[in-house]
Formats: structure tokens, sequence, C-alpha cells
């Protein structure tokens, strides 16, 4: 990808650009309401990163940069999906079926579907032909305006089948030209051969598993799925525990299904996150307050289970960080379009569009540990864009949500083509 110095002009509106420096840590309550905004703007771009923002006359310092002009196009930074599943073998579309049958989560699995059905084919697919579905993936999420991704293992389960997604995310994170975080999800549900004997999978995972993830250096985060017939706060406890003291950071599938216990646990442990959260109490929200983990919110998983919207509301109101994922899976959040999250935070949730615009962005980044360099379009960072040609504002594109935008992707300020 070729790096030179670029000036963008004619910025119709450049959202999430902080001209003097962009925060160092997530955006609470109402800063994500002052999400910034530069009319009539310009950006400065050496090396793929923003070198200055701002508005009228750029500086002369920039004169001899090559000139892109932007024909009055909304910008804003890429979407940072903090929360994904999207290395897995196979779409588990008969299981949509059951689910409008009446079917729900905990029945699918019950009858070995869901997560099981998916290790099932992972077990028999090999590590190129993975990595081959995923890539293919992550270039129509890249095309949906994502730049920066983490992507959980969780469908292996077994110890070697786990490595093996953890290999294929690095492998992807090597080919592509965004930053790609991995999670460690072995604990994502109980193998069959353990039904009788947890303890001993859960000892897989803390004395097998994670040391080999560690020397390897396959993750930057362990995460577990807190629910009721999967695993419980005191399981979930013991195989965060024995991940930070390997140093992994920590998230927690949390409070999705019902009121799991999950958030006490990551307040307990200094979670980074605490994902999902359709289930939460005034006190779920008090001890994410209190403890500082992001809370991180997953709207098409909720509509597509017909789960109750988590309370974001209620959690930015409270000054909570909240960050927007998509949850991007198989299973329970088939799609892997923020434009979508983002308009049912708006809808569903009563975000504003710039609080949910926010939290996909800058607040994503933070989710995953990369709010250093993405997610804002401010000096020293990635210039990793969406240049949006045919809306007005972004109260349009969340009102118009589903309509089919003229938009061009850049990544380190290259306009991508596919």
């Amino acid at each position: 990808m070729s790096r030179q110095s670029i000036l963008f002009v004619n910025i119709g509106a450049l959202h999430g650009a902080w001209p003097e420096g962009a925060p160092q840590t997530p955006l609470r309550g109402a800063e994500l309401a002052a999400w910034p905004l530069i009319q009539d703007a310009w950006m400065w771009v050496q090396d793929g990163h923003v070198v200055a923002v701002g508005a009228g006359t750029p500086p002369t310092e920039a004169e001899s940069a090559t000139r892109e002009d932007l024909r009055s196009a909304i910008v804003i930074p890429g979407f940072c999906d903090s929360h994904t599943h999207a290395v897995f073998p196979a779409w588990r579309t008969e299981e949509y079926v059951d689910k409008l049958a009446g079917l729900s989560y905990i029945e699918i699995a019950a009858r070995g579907g869901g997560i099981l059905n998916s290790a099932r084919r992972l077990a028999a697919m090999s590590e190129d032909e993975l990595y081959q579905h995923a890539l293919v993936r992550l270039q129509e999420m890249i095309f949906m305006g994502t730049t920066a991704v983490e992507i959980k293992s969780g469908y292996g389960l077994e110890p070697e089948q786990e490595l093996k997604m953890l290999r294929v995310i690095q492998r992807l994170a090597r080919h592509l030209s965004i930053p790609v975080q991995a999670t460690c999800l072995a604990a994502h549900a109980v193998p069959p051969q353990y039904k009788s004997n947890k303890p001993l999978y859960i000892r897989k995972i803390c004395e097998e598993l994670l040391p080999a993830v560690a020397s390897e250096k396959l993750a930057t985060f362990v995460d577990v799925f807190c629910e009721k017939d999967f695993f419980t706060p005191e399981e979930s406890y013991k195989v965060l525990d024995k991940a930070l003291s390997l140093g992994f950071k920590i998230k927690v599938h949390a409070h999705q299904l019902g009121r799991s216990g999950g958030v006490e646990v990551g307040a307990r442990l200094g979670a980074h996150s605490v994902d999902h959260l359709e289930c939460l109490h005034e006190e779920d929200i008090e001890a994410i307050r209190e403890s500082g983990p992001i809370a991180t919110i997953l709207p098409i998983a909720a509509w597509f289970l017909n789960l109750p919207y988590p309370p974001a509301r209620k959690m930015l109101e409270k000054n909570v960080p909240v960050a927007i994922a998509t949850d991007f899976n198989p299973g329970s959040a088939p799609s892997c379009s923020m434009w979508m999250a983002v308009a049912l935070a708006c809808t569903s949730m009563k975000m504003q569009p710039s609080e949910a615009f926010a939290a996909a962005t800058l607040n994503g980044a933070f989710a995953m540990d990369v709010g250093h360099k993405c997610g804002a379009l401010s000096p020293g960072f990635r210039a990793d864009f969406i240049a949006i040609h045919d809306a007005a504002s972004l109260n349009e594109i969340v009102y118009r949500f589903h309509y089919n935008m003229k938009y061009d992707i850049y990544i380190l300020g290259t306009r991508i083509t596919f």
C-alpha cells in the first residue's frame, strides 16, 4: 500500500477529530454526545497517519502534499468492532429456522446445536480452509467500514482446535492492513465428553491451553461465557484469574441470557470490558461504573435473538463508558454491519447518533486496547476513515439506516478497492 503525504480537502463535515489530540481514556456520559465535528475541514496525512486537521486554510507545510478532493463528504473514523466471532467454519442457517419455530438459544444448544455445532464442523476443517473462509469475511467487514477488529476463538473448545483458531486469527492479522486483536474464548461451551467432568475441562483450559497461548503470544485477551448452563461465576473466575496470572487482559460475556453474575466477576478481577449486558439491574450498572470496565453492547444479537436491549441510556447517565460492536457470528448475530449496530443502538436504545458513532469508533478501539491509534482522526492516529458522499448528516445516516449509501473506505490514507 502506497504511503505518501496527502492533503484531504473539501471535507463537508469531519467527525471524531480532536485537533489537539484525542482523549487518552474512553468517552463517558456527555463526552460521547460531544463527539467533535469540524465543518468545511481538511486533513493532512503522512505515512498513513494523521498529521493535522482543521478548518479553513491548511498549513503552509502541507502545500507540497498531494491533494485529494473529498467533494463535501461526511468523514468519520473507521468502525472499531471490538466483539466478533468472525472465524467460524460455516453458517448455521438451519438453526435460524429452529428459532423461528420457537426454540430458545439454550434449547438449541441442548440439542447439540449452537456453539457445539460449530465446534464439530471446525474440527473437521483444515487451518488453511478456515483461514480462507475467514479472510473473505474480513474483507467484507472492511468493505462495510470496519477498520479495526477483535476476533474470538471459542469454536475449537479442545486445546488443539482452539490453538488452530488463534493461529488463523494471527495469520489474518499479518495479512491484513488493519489492526486485528485476538481473544481466547475456550470457555465458550463445555464439550460433550466433559459434561460429566466439567472441572477437568476447566483444568485443561487453565493448565494446558492458556500457557500454550501465552507461550506462542496468540492472544491479547481471555474471555469467558459466564451464563446459566455454560460457565458459573466461580468457574469463570478460575479461568480469568489464571489468565491474569499469565499476563492476559480479560473480558467477560455477561448477563446476555439472564443475570449471570458475570458483571460481578469482571468487577472483582478488573476486566477490560464486560460484553452483552442485556439483563442488567441498577446495582450491576453501579458495579460497572465503580470498577471501570468498558460496557460493550451488541444490539444485533439482542435483535436477532429477540432479547431485551441493554439499558444503554441508563449506563450513559451513570457515566459508564459504552462501546458498540456487532457480535458477528453464525448463530446469534450473522451480520458484520456496524451501520446496523449503530442504527439499532439509536432506534431501540435511544442513543443519539453522535453518541452511537463515538461508541462504535473510539470507545470500540479502547475496548480492544487500540485506542491510542485507532477510532479517531487526530494527530498521530491511523488515517483509517469512511468518506460518505450522499448523506447530509449523521442523523440522516441513522434515520435511513439501511439505504445503499455511496462511500469510500480509506486505510492508512489510501482508498481501497476490491
